[in-house]
């Protein structure tokens, strides 16, 4: 067969509103991947949590743990079936069953419907709902086979945003593109951090949002493409290649590969000049770091 190596993939950011059971949920994702894949997807990103909606705030714990669904349950499987039938990555999210306390999760199926991997969100909001939630242990980075050619892929979910070690662990680790559920209001300094993640580390990040129909979200899903500067230009460009409004739909962003990897063999940032032998502080656990609130776990 031949392969068309275009080296530019297109995500859609599925930015749509939940229904109230998984099974409508699941119903609805397929609708929009098939959708999507008529929009010629290479990858289908869905927002946070979206088995039950992330619906787990102002309820009882016990209540949504109950709507805990495997990573092997029908609703995960469903759509590993739609992506080998549709030709097309899907990332699909979900509260996922998990010993005594769920998981915020995200199961990344490739084009032939093979399990790339399971992120679970490490960087859980223990401030709310989340302390209840089991954090991921771990970072993670596949290679995504695409009609366009292969791609290095990895995920964080929302809050993960917030450290800048969750998108340095992955560009260490190889990642191009950075997946990233959420579902939260996307206002000037999220996107701050998410356009700051893409710069420093010379990768693409692609968020998925709810639309502003839902509570406490507004759309704004939005693509980062990580390429500050090109070679004939003068001064820096914006890496926002794609800002979508509030609306529920899908938004396509079209993402040059064969640039940002020209880009990153030649340019300062990412892992070029890096120190790590002098960041040790940083890790180490038993010095006293003065700071507004040290309520941690390990």
């Amino acid at each position: 067969m031949t392969r068309n190596y275009r080296c530019k993939i297109k995500i859609a950011l599925l930015q749509i509103s939940p229904c109230k059971t998984v099974e409508e949920n699941l119903e609805k994702g397929i609708r929009y991947c098939k959708k999507a894949k008529e929009s010629g997807a290479d990858i289908a990103l869905f927002p946070e949590m979206w088995s039950n909606g992330y619906n787990i705030y102002g309820r009882h714990v016990r209540e949504w743990k109950r709507e805990a669904v495997s990573v092997d349950s029908d609703f995960v499987t469903g759509f590993g079936s739609l992506a080998k039938e549709l030709n097309m990555a899907i990332g699909i999210t979900l509260l996922e069953k998990y010993g005594n306390a769920p998981r915020n999760s995200l199961v990344l199926f490739d084009r032939f419907g093979e399990q790339k991997f399971v992120y679970a969100k490490v960087h859980t909001c223990d401030f709310g709902a989340e302390y209840d939630l089991t954090p991921g242990d771990d970072f993670y980075v596949t290679v995504l086979d695409t009609e366009c050619g292969e791609v290095k892929v990895g995920a964080m979910i929302c809050y993960d945003r917030e450290f800048p070690e969750s998108a340095r662990i992955l560009m260490l680790k190889g990642a191009e593109l950075i997946l990233v559920p959420n579902a939260c209001p996307m206002e000037i300094n999220r996107l701050s951090q998410l356009r700051a993640r893409a710069y420093e580390n010379m990768t693409a990040i692609a968020t998925c949002n709810y639309p502003e129909t839902v509570p406490d979200c507004n759309g704004g899903s939005s693509v980062f493409d990580g390429v500050a500067y090109l070679p004939d230009s003068e001064g820096s460009r914006d890496t926002c290649i794609l800002q979508a409004d509030g609306q529920e739909g899908i938004y396509i962003a079209e993402l040059d590969l064969e640039q940002l990897r020209n880009y990153r063999m030649n340019e300062v940032h990412g892992n070029a000049y890096r120190h790590p032998k002098k960041y040790g502080m940083l890790v180490d656990t038993k010095i006293d770091k003065p700071f507004i609130r040290n309520d941690y776990r390990e």
